[in-house]
């Protein structure tokens, strides 16, 4: 045997060769036992194990336009990570790095500390991926996890793999999300329902602002408030509209202008608050519309000498383990995230009802009070 022949992936038609058998008979060993006698499909897995062989579930899929497999995706999430490959110091000459005593590639403790704070990721996504993926592990699925941004090209690839996608949307999403749908079921993650056929998995974003807002003005007096967050995610929108509704009718002064911030962009944050307390303008609340922009809030306050709950509230929504971890603890929504990644996989499984019409699954969030507010 060549060494290419002895490296090469054996294939369907390696074992019926060994096995003196036809195609179909190695295919109904696997698929249909019941189709074969004993002594033929044991002949055919004797073969199967001396060869190393394992049925491929891609070419299962591409004969019967299922594999499967369910997929979870999500667009421009996570933070750019530095290869620990490239960060270490290569031996002169050679593009090997340099390993040290042990054999262990030398690492910046500076990245580190920053890349293992909890704070640095989007465990928003995380929660919900876990719930996913536990879902899928219980009902026999195969999940498939991919991530992009800018473009379509990732989704559209993803979709084409597998039998059902959870997507947790951007503008960019549209164009994939239009050519799939007829084909593969698909379920929006924070999306309100649209004109489409895609199922939705979300949560009452208007409630939980309601009771975050009662809560401030019940138990603290506070009566003017700025929202924090980017207007242009879909469920920042229906944050910011419930909390506006719920000022209104609590006699709340919501502040007009937003303080417009992202996870990754803190200059303009840190801007906008610099102005607010230059100005003397700075509200008895900064409501944030994620976790993630209330610890961004809270780090620009610190750094200009603000203490929070004492010299303004800061709150967040989520509902995140590093909400528990921030220095205060953050007073926040939180959202049942892997119930809702769990719900995603048997919609996309086809177990959680007939779906003659598109599903819209809204969960109840939660309150959390912690020290940020003054509790």
């Amino acid at each position: 045997m060549s060494e290419a022949d002895a490296t090469r992936r054996p294939t369907v038609y390696d074992v019926a060769q060994e096995a003196n058998v036809s195609i179909a008979s190695v295919s109904f060993a696997f698929r249909r036992p019941d189709k074969l006698s004993d002594a033929t499909r044991e002949r055919v897995l004797a073969a199967a194990r001396r060869l190393g062989y394992a049925p491929s579930a891609a070419a299962r899929g591409l004969a019967h336009g299922r594999t499967g497999t369910l997929g979870l995706h999500a667009f421009d999430l996570l933070l750019e990570r530095a290869d620990p490959l490239a960060q270490a110091q290569p031996l002169t000459g050679l593009s090997t790095p340099r390993l040290d005593a042990d054999g262990v590639i030398p690492w910046n403790q500076t990245d580190d500390d920053v890349l293992s704070d909890p704070r640095a990721f989007p465990l928003y996504v995380d929660e919900v991926q876990r719930g996913f993926e536990l879902e899928c592990w219980a009902l026999g699925r195969p999940v498939m996890l991919s991530s992009g941004a800018g473009t379509d090209v990732s989704v559209a690839d993803t979709a084409g793999r597998v039998d059902g996608l959870a997507i947790f949307p951007s503008p960019q999403t549209a164009p994939a999300l239009a050519r799939y749908a007829p084909t593969i079921p698909i379920v929006l993650f924070s999306a309100a329902p649209d004109g489409d056929q895609h199922h939705r998995v979300r949560v009452d974003n208007a409630a939980g602002m309601r009771a975050l807002a009662e809560h401030l003005a019940g138990e603290h007096g506070i009566r003017d408030l700025a929202f924090v967050g980017r207007s242009e995610a879909s469920d920042t929108v229906e944050r910011l509209g419930g909390l506006r509704a719920a000022a209104d009718d609590l006699g709340m002064a919501l502040r007009s202008e937003i303080v417009d911030a992202t996870v990754r962009g803190e200059d303009e944050l840190v801007a906008q608050l610099r102005a607010l307390i230059a100005e003397g303008r700075m509200p008895q609340a900064l409501v944030c519309a994620t976790d993630q922009h209330a610890f961004a809030v809270m780090d620009a306050l610190a750094a200009e000498g603000l203490r929070v709950p004492h010299d303004v509230v800061v709150t967040g929504f989520d509902g995140t383990l590093a909400a528990r971890l921030s220095s205060p603890p953050l007073t926040t929504v939180r959202q049942p995230m892997e119930a809702m990644g769990r719900a995603a996989a048997r919609i996309l499984a086809g177990v959680a009802g007939p779906a003659d019409r598109p599903f819209d699954v809204v969960f109840e969030p939660r309150l959390v009070v912690r020290r940020s507010c003054g509790c």
